[in-house]
C-alpha cells in the first residue's frame, strides 16, 4: 500500500502568491518547449441532464511530475467539481490528490501571464480586461507580476459587477483599475489585452487593436465558439498553448481558418517553444501578438507539483489516503 496526502481547496488557499505560480507555470511550459508530452483536453458533454465530464494530462520530467485535472460540471448539480492526481514522473506512483478548485484561477492566470511576459512589449503598463469573474481576476494578478502596470480597465456587461471587481482590484494592486462602459474603452490605449468571458461571440473588431498590443485570449475551448473575430487572429502573431487546440477546441483560429481570413500556417509557435527560446515571440514593438489559452496540463502539473512541495513537509495539511498498486490489487 502507498500512502499519500489528499489536499483540500481550504488547505492549499494562501499556500503560494500569484508570483511563485507564473515561476512554476514558466518553468512548465518551458519544458513543453523542450518536448516534454502534453495534449489537450478530452471532453464528453451530456444532453440531460446538461453538462460537461473533461479532462486533460501533462508530464513535465525535469520538475519530476505528471497528471492534469478531471473535472464535472453542470449535471444535475448545477456546479463544478475538479479532481487532480499528481504522479512521480519516474517511479509513477502518486504523490498526491487535489481538491483542484482552488488553484484553477490562479494557474490558469499563471498561464496567461506567462504569456503576457513572452509576447507583450517589455514597456506595456496598461491593461484593458474583458470579464470580472474569478478568472479575470486570475488573470490581472498574474499579469502585475511580470509588468509594472500603471492603468487597467475593466468592462463586463453588468456595470455592478465591473464596479465592483474594480473597486476590489484597484485596493490590492499598485495600478489604478477603473470600470468602463463600453469594449471601445477597454481597447483605448491597452497594451496588453485580455478576454476572461463566456462569451461565444467576439467581443471587439479585430480592427481596433493598434499596433504593438498583446491579447490573451483564455474564455473559451469550443471549436464553434470565440472571444475574438477572424480579423484578430489574421492580424496577429498567433501563439497558442498547445498546437493540436488548434484541429480541435481553439474556435477563433477554427473559425478564422474557416473564414478564409488565414491559412493553414497561421501558427506562429506554441507558448512553450518560445518559452524555451525555440523560436522568437515579439519582433518589433509594432506586433500584435495574441496567446490562446485554452487550459492544459502543464500549468496544472507544474502549479500542483509547486503547491505539494511546499505542503508536503506540514503535519497540519493533507489527509492521508492509500492507493494499493495493480500487483496488490488485481489479485
Amino acid at each position: 500500500m502507498i500512502e499519500i496526502p489528499f489536499y483540500r481547496s481550504s488547505e492549499t488557499r494562501g499556500l503560494a502568491t500569484p508570483a511563485e505560480y507564473v515561476t512554476a507555470v514558466r518553468e512548465g511550459y518551458r519544458q513543453r518547449g523542450e518536448g516534454a508530452p502534453a495534449e489537450p483536453r478530452t471532453a464528453l458533454t451530456n444532453e440531460d441532464p446538461p453538462g460537461l465530464l473533461t479532462g486533460y494530462l501533462a508530464v513535465l520530467p525535469e520538475t519530476g511530475a505528471m497528471g492534469g485535472y478531471t473535472y464535472a460540471a453542470g449535471f444535475g448539480d448545477g456546479d463544478a467539481h475538479f479532481v487532480l492526481p499528481l504522479y512521480d514522473s519516474q517511479s509513477g506512483q502518486p504523490l498526491a490528490v487535489f481538491d483542484g478548485a482552488h488553484l484553477n484561477p490562479y494557474k490558469t492566470g499563471a498561464a496567461g501571464a506567462v504569456g503576457v511576459d513572452a509576447l507583450a512589449r517589455e514597456d506595456a503598463s496598461t491593461v484593458g480586461l474583458f470579464g470580472s469573474g474569478t478568472q479575470a481576476r486570475g488573470q490581472l494578478r498574474a499579469t502585475a507580476t511580470v509588468r509594472d502596470l500603471d492603468r487597467v480597465a475593466v468592462y463586463s456587461p453588468t456595470p455592478d459587477h465591473r464596479e465592483t471587481f474594480a473597486a476590489e482590484m484597484n485596493a490590492e494592486l499598485d495600478a489604478t483599475v477603473a470600470a468602463v462602459a463600453s469594449p471601445a474603452a477597454v481597447l483605448e490605449n491597452a497594451d496588453v489585452v485580455i478576454t476572461a468571458t463566456r462569451s461565444s461571440e467576439p467581443l471587439f473588431d479585430g480592427d481596433r487593436l493598434e499596433p504593438g498590443t498583446h491579447v490573451t485570449a483564455m474564455g473559451q475551448y469550443h471549436p464553434e465558439r470565440r472571444e475574438l473575430d477572424a480579423t484578430a487572429v489574421a492580424r496577429a502573431t498567433y501563439v497558442p498553448d498547445l498546437r493540436a487546440r488548434t484541429e480541435q477546441d481553439a474556435g477563433a483560429y477554427i473559425q478564422a481558418r474557416e473564414d478564409g481570413a488565414i491559412g493553414d500556417d497561421h501558427v506562429h509557435a506554441e507558448l512553450g517553444e518560445v518559452v524555451a527560446g525555440n523560436a522568437p515571440g515579439r519582433t518589433s514593438d509594432d506586433d500584435i501578438t495574441v496567446f490562446d489559452s485554452g487550459g492544459t496540463a502543464i500549468e496544472t502539473v507544474a502549479a500542483a507539483h509547486m503547491l505539494y512541495e511546499t505542503a508536503v513537509d506540514r503535519d497540519d495539511l493533507g489527509q492521508t489516503i492509500t492507493f494499493a498498486p495493480a500487483s496488490e490489487a488485481m489479485d
